[in-house]
């Protein structure tokens, strides 16, 4: 595997990290519509408080508006966007198509993904295309931007310099090869990764303490993914029927002795000390705050978890 070695793009966020700052990144979802205002106002609650926003790519396999035009948005309004791009809509002549035009239009982040099945979605019947994985996603990424070439061979006029993200759930099963699998997608070309959202921090300890023997923490930047839990019965879903997901039964019970009307007070807590504690843990570069429909809360989460004001870059 490479070293970081030299910049890879114009991306705030690279600068942010290279720079060695705890990096904070947030995330916002597409409407379910051709509503611009509904971007700019969610944009407006991260502004100042994030280094990145994710816009994620028809996520669980329910159409929104396209990554990409969300991602001109915050642009527009100032925020560094993250595009993500899920495998499951595109071939690869598509991909490398969208790629090449986010770029063009100053998306300088990509976060490659395999994307949910269709069948999780409202629309089960949808072909799922698959042409290729999250793993060949980003080396594809990174051979467009290395070699400036299409993988036909064929040499590009400009490539698209961008800092090529992945994901990683430290809790899917076989639980004892994900460690491994964040190897492989940094072996591909990984710069930086945003793990699941995590709430058994025993799991995730563990998760890292093998990263970081592996030196995995020196060849990527890990952002440890941190979801702020809403309600009991949010806990709950999250254990029961989300899959890869790992909610031990001890948050389910902080939640539930909050008191009645108190559990998302609590959540929020948990989240505030789960950041606390990743900034002091060896191998996490920086977290990535997924509080999807909760974007007006980042301000004050950003706030009391002590990660404001973000870093100023010259």
């Amino acid at each position: 595997m490479a070293e970081r070695g030299e910049p890879k793009s114009g991306s705030r966020l690279e600068k942010i990290l290279r720079a060695g700052h705890f990096a904070f990144t947030g995330e916002l979802g597409p409407p379910r519509g051709a509503n611009a205002e509904a971007v700019k106002k969610k944009a407006a609650h991260l502004k100042g408080n994030v280094d990145s926003v994710n816009i994620t790519d028809n996520q669980t396999a329910v159409v929104r508006m396209a990554s990409w035009a969300a991602c001109i948005f915050l642009l527009q309004e100032g925020l560094e966007p993250n595009f993500q791009m899920v495998c499951r809509d595109r071939n690869r002549l598509a991909m490398q198509s969208d790629i090449l035009g986010a770029y063009a239009h100053g998306i300088r982040n990509i976060l490659c993904l395999s994307g949910d099945h269709p069948k999780f979605g409202d629309q089960p019947n949808a072909k799922g295309v698959f042409d290729i994985d999250s793993m060949q996603l980003i080396n594809l990424v990174k051979f467009m931007r290395d070699e400036k070439k299409f993988p036909s061979g064929t040499e590009l006029d400009e490539p698209p310099r961008m800092f090529i993200g992945a994901a990683s759930n430290p809790f899917a099963e076989p639980y004892e090869w994900r460690v491994q699998r964040l190897a492989k997608k940094i072996q591909a070309g990984a710069d930086f990764v945003q793990t699941q959202c995590i709430y058994n921090m025993d799991r995730f300890r563990e998760f890292m303490k093998k990263a970081v023997d592996m030196g995995l923490h020196e060849k990527c930047y890990i952002l440890a993914g941190v979801t702020p839990m809403k309600s009991v019965g949010m806990a709950q879903y999250m254990a029961k029927s989300v899959p890869g997901m790992d909610v031990p039964e001890s948050v389910i019970n902080r939640l539930r002795g909050a008191g009645k009307g108190k559990a998302s007070e609590e959540g929020i807590k948990f989240a505030i000390e789960q950041i606390q504690e990743f900034k002091e843990m060896e191998g996490v570069a920086g977290v990535h705050l997924m509080a999807i429909e909760w974007e007006h809360m980042v301000p004050e989460i950003a706030e009391r978890a002590g990660v404001l004001p973000r870093p100023e870059l010259s």
